[in-house]
């Protein structure tokens, strides 16, 4: 899948004045955005990946709480693969993604 900048048009057809605008969308122009791939092992890394300090050490990044995930989306991930995985796991909270790895946490 690529993310890239495109347009739709909405119009208003009821008879009344015409109403065009120009939306941006996903598109398979690669003019913009980046081409998104998930990887099986990726995904098995993260949902495996445990919180390594804190009050939630020990437990599944993908389970941790949203409130703490959105703290730190507000505050700053840290540095480093932690980072990256905790930002996984805030945009798949944020987007009620969570049911993909009730199965690969077990593996």
């Amino acid at each position: 899948m690529i993310l890239a900048s495109s347009g739709w048009t909405l119009q208003n057809t009821d008879g009344g004045d015409q109403y065009e605008e120009d939306f941006p969308m996903n598109s398979e122009s690669n003019e913009s955005g980046t081409l998104v791939s998930p990887d099986y092992h990726d995904l098995l890394k993260l949902a495996q990946a445990k919180m390594p300090y804190g009050k939630y050490a020990g437990r599944y990044l993908v389970d941790l709480p949203e409130s703490y995930i959105v703290w730190f989306s507000r505050k700053g991930f840290p540095s480093g693969e932690l980072g990256d995985m905790l930002r996984a796991v805030y945009e798949i909270k944020t987007n009620g993604l969570e049911y993909l790895f009730t199965e690969l946490k077990g593996l």
